[in-house]
Parts: C-alpha cells; structure tokens; sequence
C-alpha cells in the first residue's frame, strides 16, 4: 500500500511529543494547548489524511492512517515519541501501538478509547453518512460541535465552537464519509491495551458524550502501566473546556516518561 507523508508542524527541541486530532478536524487544534510545552519538548501536530493540508487517503482505515503517521515521523527523524491521540487519533494511536509499538514512548488517549462502536454507534455513524450526504457538509457540522462541549461550557467556548466548526466545514465529503466508514468498521484493540508494555495515559472529561466515562473505566485498569485523569465540568473537548488543567495532566504524564529531559528544562530554568 503507498503511503504518502502528511502536512505538520515542528516546533521545539527535545523529546518528541506528537499530537494527531480527530474526526473533522486539523493539526490547528493544537495550536494554543501547545505553546508552552515547546520550551521542554518537539511538538509536532500532523493532519490526518484528508483533513487540513494533508492529501487525500485511498483508505482511511486506522490501519492505514497509523501507516501514514509512521511514514510521516521516519521522514522528520523521529525514532520514537509520545503520542497524543484525541478522539479518532487515539484510534489511530492504538493502530500505532499494535503496529509500530517500537516507535512509541507511550500513549495518550485524550477522550478516546480502545474498544469498537457498540452497535448502537455503528447504526449512527451511518444514520449520520446519510445526513452529510443529503445536508451537507456545512450543515452537518452545525450541529456536530457544540454538543461535544458540556453544555455548562458551550458560552465561554464559543469562540472555539466556530473555529471548530470553520475547521470541520473545511473537511471534504469524501473524507468524512471514509472516517464514518472506518470508524464504524475499527476493530476491538482492547487486547494490545492488555498486552503492551508501552505506558498509557487516559484523559477522561466526565461529561464526554462520544467516549462516555462508563466505557473509559472498562479499559483503564487492562495496560501493565497506566495512569487516568478525570476532568469534571468537561465534555470531548478538554483542551479548550479546561485548557491549564488538560495540559497540566498531560505535562505531568510526559514528565514521567521523559525524567531525565525535566530535570535538564528545571536545572536551566532555575534561579
């Protein structure tokens, strides 16, 4: 299968620290949650294919998509990272794990999950193929983003709702029509969450109503090594609903796999 390279950005030395989005979005998201950890780490975002500036993927299986993030990283030199996954690049990062679990540090699943859609999730994944089909791309997303706020938050995020939704009405047709496709199809990897030795670090928003905290707390007690974070107040979208708390959690996690780089950033930095 050709694996094409995707668009990113590079910033920071040190450790790597890799972030891929999910579902309808672009390395953008990132932008603001990460600036200050470039002081301590390479921060890269990559656009998932078809989404941002990245190319259009003939297969938008996790499977393939994990191939293309690998590709991706061996062109930039990176011979092993964090991964940080939100939402559908968590299911691309537990692809990773089961296929390139050399390349990884360890794994963040920020509001994501190992398990595969229920049934019920798998009918409304197609229920909403047909929706895009006869609405739009346009209309579709007014009325994906929002709910993925806790509703207790959905005013002081409006500014973020729009970019959001000016991100995702940016995604092509094709592209969400393949992710719906894939997602629905992904397999259970709740076995390599059992298996792998690689460290894994589970953000949960209590309020998430696409990884509910019901279906986090079947899963992170399987890895040999992990930690979990439960965000209260928050909905799928941490880094916005809690942006100091979500990147204060996630800091920690990889301050814990990088040791020796934290305390070489606190010894320049001291007084």
């Amino acid at each position: 299968m050709t694996t094409t390279t995707l668009a990113y950005t590079d910033a920071g030395s040190g450790p790597a620290i890799v972030f891929l989005h999910g579902f309808c979005e672009s390395k953008d998201l990132w932008t603001d949650f990460t600036k200050p950890l470039v002081h301590q780490f390479r921060i890269i975002a990559l656009d998932l294919p078809g989404h941002g500036e990245s190319p259009m993927a003939p297969d938008f299986s996790m499977e393939n998509q994990a191939r293309q993030v690998q590709e991706t990283l061996k062109a930039l030199e990176v011979e092993k990272c964090l991964l940080v996954g939100h939402s559908m690049g968590g299911y691309v990062g537990m692809a990773l794990a089961e296929l390139f679990p050399d390349l990884l540090y360890g794994l963040c699943l920020f509001h994501s999950s190992a398990l595969p859609d229920t049934q019920e999730k798998k009918e409304n994944r197609d229920k909403t193929a047909a929706f895009v089909q006869k609405h739009g791309v346009e209309k579709f997303m007014d009325t994906l983003v929002a709910p993925l706020f806790a509703e207790s938050n959905r005013t002081s995020c409006k500014d973020d709702i729009q970019r959001m939704q000016a991100i995702g009405k940016a995604t092509p047709l094709e592209t969400i029509l393949g992710c719906l496709e894939a997602m629905r199809d992904r397999p259970d990897r709740s076995e390599v969450l059992k298996t792998t030795a690689l460290p894994v670090f589970f953000l949960v928003g209590k309020e998430d109503p696409a990884v509910p905290l019901e279906a986090v707390l079947q899963q992170c007690h399987l890895p040999q090594n992990s930690m979990t974070y439960f965000l209260g107040h928050v909905g799928h979208m941490g880094m916005f609903e809690n942006t100091a708390l979500t990147r204060q959690a996630l800091l920690k996690f990889a301050e814990a796999l990088y040791p020796a780089n934290t305390q070489r950033y606190r010894s320049a930095n001291s007084f």
